[in-house]
């Protein structure tokens, strides 16, 4: 994967975490234990310093970037969904940023909270555990059910586990020119998105 030191500041990935051939890190990053970063994720650690704690995920296309001397911190299973961009926020532990949400300097999405899709977090906003909140800029909309919570913590799993897939079976191929017979499919656990969930 593209990585590249600065001023002798090299990028850490931990052996247990899979970090996508074409994402890109720069200097100040530490990848922890058991964390994927997806394709085309781009985390710069040029100015601050960027973590990514056990089991987090930073998903495709995800940016991260920060202030000088300031650190953009993803905790313990926390979940970044595809295109979000995160710049000196702190995202706390099993929390989800959802796809193309931005957190500004100094926010904070709380524990086990959830920030919806295409949300906007304002410099300095904390949202509040255990919530969901959504808009432009983002506001707590309700306090989130333990169904909702637990549905949570289930899609981080399933990143926490294409991390293990990932390292054992993922490599550059060339593509085929047809679809043979009797096509495989991926063996990916079977997590049902929350909309189905609260229909069943």
């Amino acid at each position: 994967m593209p990585c590249y030191s600065i001023e002798g500041v090299v990028p850490v990935i931990d052996p247990s975490a899979y970090v996508h051939p074409t994402a890109v890190l720069i200097g100040d990053v530490i990848v922890g234990p058991d964390c994927y970063v997806g394709p085309c994720a781009v985390l710069r650690g040029d100015f601050g310093r960027i973590e990514l704690k056990r089991g987090s995920n930073l998903q495709d296309t995800c940016v991260i970037h920060g202030f000088p001397q300031q650190d953009t911190v993803v905790e313990e299973n926390g979940h970044i969904g595809h295109g979000a961009v995160l710049h000196s926020c702190i995202v706390r532990r099993n929390a989800l940023v959802g796809m193309n949400a931005v957190v500004m300097d100094e926010a904070e999405v709380g524990e086990a909270a959830i920030l919806a899709a295409c949300a906007f977090v304002p410099a300095g906003k904390k949202i509040p555990p255990r919530s969901l909140a959504a808009g432009i800029p983002a506001k707590v909309i309700r306090e989130l059910t333990d169904q909702e919570v637990a549905w949570k913590l289930e899609g981080t799993k399933t990143y926490q586990d294409l991390t293990k897939r990932s390292l054992a079976s993922m490599k550059e191929v060339t593509a085929l020119s047809a679809v043979e017979a009797n096509r495989p499919r991926v063996q990916a656990p079977d997590v049902k998105p929350l909309i189905a969930t609260k229909r069943g």
